[in-house]
């Protein structure tokens, strides 16, 4: 198949070419990109079935109005807002009330909130703050939403000397957050193209070679993330903004990769002589096989996200095998026609020069990755507890780790939802920017104000909560609205948290609160009434929650997948087990060295939520790539020489390619931090960190010392590793010769 392929490729190689340049175009033109393809403002983040959805709804349904708003306009003056300007603040929620402003038909209510009278520890200020939450028609989109939010802010708040006034709440962010990604993506872009160019170029010595490489990549990004988008709006999933530059990095570093590894063995086939066309053939034919068993490999283990609960990994899953796979068909065909269309040019001035590097086959200059994998293959038993401890130490910041929602607080400081945020939390104790709402039920419920006030006591006595509003604030008894249901058979109770409503503190409080409910209820006589929680901070409690809980599915997923695909690749059992665990080593420690590095140094206490799955899955997949390579290269070896003196060879001759193309890998990853999100930094330390972890410690260390120390076993069931009957002489009884080791 392999040399059918090489065949086709090199004599239609104009054809291969043109046809890849006219798909590119044809779905820029025809597919939308993926912030039109966007069908929802929320629904990618948060589970499918949330029960804080549910109970929002059903909080709407028994009292009519809503009272959590993810759309707020704050209005504070340090100094004290003028007794004028609170009496406005109040008027315009009026008048938008009572349907009387015509520019804001589609705002249905506007409940503000002033810290005149409040106390501490909900006021942090007297009559400095002023919060109107603004409800919006459910079919704008969170577009429409911060633009009547905006105009309100602008046009009806209008501006307040020596104050500040501006529009915060999780849709306001959502959008800030798709526009700073979009503002940042070229410079993500132009700074990976630099770095692609500069390494590949100093690798090759060659114009032409990064040329080629940003070529293929300029494909493959412009049919891949069109597809993504339109696939997402035909299936109704909203793909997320996050994903984009992620599969920029992706698909930055697997090409480069892919191009590396062409590209050297065509130049290497020009150095014995052979014409462009029967060196791209050539090497078409050999690199093919473990290409497509990589990229599957990648594409496989992020596939395997589809089995999460949360829309954002069933998206960025799909989404990532996709890239890998356009990225592979890309690769293994546009590249080997470019260079047997171009030939010996595209290597210009060193296409013929001298011959390959030693080392590429094994030997040569002694290096310190060379020294390693002799010691690794000497005494591996010791070799290994070294790395393991090397890594444990890594890994104990996973003792500590939090998780939280950066969503607004992540946002760069100057953004306007984070201004507006962070001025709203100094008049008022943070959790006022997102109330969570506490729905009681049970028959004529209403009636029991007592025991509605002793629950309200209670709930305004648990730690981490500023203030409760409810029943006991209602002041006649027959009273009904806000807290009380017209039908009698539900309370609604306001809670207004001590902590960022989307940090790992303030969702830690609302878990408490989770648990306790049942033995809050019937302390305050309510043993048989139900109750459920609504708002931001229970939806990121659900979502936190059921990240973990994923990880339950979608490790063994992943796994499962690339253990597969390495006993077909390797015909053999105990080596993809041990293989598929090393891949587990380096997200473990690049995840806890980012809890230090984030949580302590940095101040934060807590990673974005979706940053451990996603940068785990990612490493786990691209770490097994390069086991494919390592591994392949060892078994390869051994089919010629003994087990370890194949482990010496096939690992120093792997160590070079794996750590170049580590190095552009973790490159493209660490320039994710140019988008000046928290999520992204934090992704980007992850990646980068960890795929240096992988290609310089796990696989060029750690596994050859394993693959050492279990010895032939490793091929087991398979014979690739058994020693072999030799003619005349036993390779195993004699050293070797660099010469014959430079020539196998």
């Amino acid at each position: 198949m392999s040399a059918a392929l090489a065949r086709w490729v090199v004599r239609g190689r104009v054809f291969v070419i043109v046809a890849w340049i006219a798909a590119a175009v044809a779905v820029t033109m025809w597919l939308p990109t993926i912030r039109q393809a966007q069908v929802g403002a929320l629904g990618d983040l948060v589970p499918n079935d949330a029960a804080a959805i549910e109970a929002e709804r059903r909080s709407h349904e028994l009292f009519g109005f809503p009272l959590i708003s993810r759309t707020l306009v704050v209005e504070r003056r340090g100094q004290g807002l003028p007794l004028k300007r609170r009496a406005e603040v109040v008027l315009r929620a009026a008048r938008v009330n009572r349907g009387n402003d015509p520019g804001l038909r589609s705002v249905v209510g506007a409940l503000p909130v002033s810290n005149a009278f409040g106390r501490p520890p909900f006021s942090r200020e007297r009559s400095t703050t002023a919060v109107t939450y603004l409800f919006i028609a459910p079919d704008i989109g969170q577009i429409g939403r911060t633009g009547l939010a905006r105009r309100y802010a602008e046009k009806r708040a209008g501006p307040l000397p020596g104050g500040y006034v501006g529009v915060t709440g999780a849709i306001p962010a959502r959008y800030e957050q798709a526009r700073v990604i979009e503002d940042a993506l070229p410079w993500v872009e132009l700074a990976t193209v630099a770095l692609v160019a500069a390494a590949v170029g100093l690798y090759f010595r060659a114009p032409g070679a990064p040329l080629l490489a940003l070529a293929t990549v300029a494909i493959a990004y412009l049919i891949c993330i069109r597809l993504i988008a339109w696939i997402g709006q035909r299936v109704g999933v909203s793909v997320p903004s996050e994903v984009e530059p992620i599969i920029v990095a992706l698909l930055f570093g697997v090409i480069t990769d892919y191009v590396i590894f062409y590209t050297s063995r065509f130049r290497r086939h020009l150095r014995d002589g052979l014409d462009a066309r029967a060196a791209a053939e050539r090497t078409t034919a050999g690199l093919a096989p473990i290409i497509v068993t990589c990229a599957l490999t990648v594409a496989g283990g992020s596939a395997a996200l589809v089995v999460a609960e949360l829309g954002f990994f069933q998206a960025f899953g799909p989404g990532m095998a996709m890239a890998v796979l356009i990225a592979l068909a890309v690769s293994i065909t546009f590249v080997p026609a470019a260079l047997a269309l171009a030939g010996g040019p595209i290597l210009w001035p060193s296409a013929r020069r001298g011959k390959e590097p030693a080392v590429e086959a094994g030997e040569g200059r002694s290096s310190v990755t060379a020294r390693l994998i002799d010691v690794a293959v000497r005494r591996p038993g010791l070799t290994m507890l070294a790395c393991l401890a090397i890594l444990a130490v890594a890994s104990s910041g996973l003792l500590k780790l939090d998780l939280g929602n950066s969503l607004i607080r992540g946002l760069p400081a100057q953004s306007e939802p984070r201004r507006a945020y962070a001025a709203g939390a100094q008049g008022f104790a943070p959790g006022i920017l997102s109330p969570t709402v506490i729905v009681v039920e049970e028959a004529g419920v209403v009636r029991r104000r007592a025991a509605l006030a002793r629950l309200q006591r209670a709930l305004d006595r648990t730690p981490g909560v500023a203030e409760v509003i409810g029943p006991a604030d209602n002041p006649v008894v027959a009273s009904v609205g806000a807290v009380l249901s017209r039908e009698g058979d539900a309370a609604r109770y306001v809670l207004v948290l001590g902590d960022d409503p989307l940090g790992s503190r303030a969702i830690a409080t609302v878990d408490r609160l989770g648990d306790r409910m049942p033995e809050l209820l019937a302390s305050a006589g309510l043993p048989r009434a139900s109750a459920s929680i609504a708002g931001d901070t229970a939806l990121s409690a659900e979502t936190i929650n059921g990240t973990v809980d994923d990880l339950a599915r979608v490790v063994p997923a992943v796994m499962a997948v690339i253990v597969l695909i390495l006993v077909v690749f390797l015909r053999g059992l105990v080596a993809p087990l041990y293989l598929v665990a090393a891949s587990l080593l380096a997200p473990l420690a690049a995840i806890g060295l980012a809890t230090y590095v984030f949580g302590d140094i940095r101040g934060y206490g807590e990673l974005t939520y979706f940053v451990p799955v996603a940068a785990g899955v990612l490493l786990v997949a691209l770490g097994s790539d390069y086991n494919v390579f390592l591994a392949g290269r060892i078994w390869e070896e051994a089919e010629q020489r003994p087990l370890l003196e194949a482990v010496r060879v096939g690992g120093k001759g792997a160590a070079r390619t794996i750590s170049a193309a580590g190095l552009v890998l973790a490159g493209s990853f660490a320039l994710l931090a140019l988008v000046p999100l928290r999520s992204f930094r934090e992704l980007a330390f992850v990646t980068s960190v960890g795929l240096l972890i992988d290609a310089f410690l796990v696989r060029t260390v750690l596994v050859p010392a394993a693959i050492a120390l279990v010895g032939e076993r490793s091929g087991w069931p398979g014979r690739r590793l058994r020693p072999r009957r030799r003619d005349s002489l036993s390779t195993a009884a004699l050293p070797l010769k660099p010469e014959s080791s430079a020539q196998s």
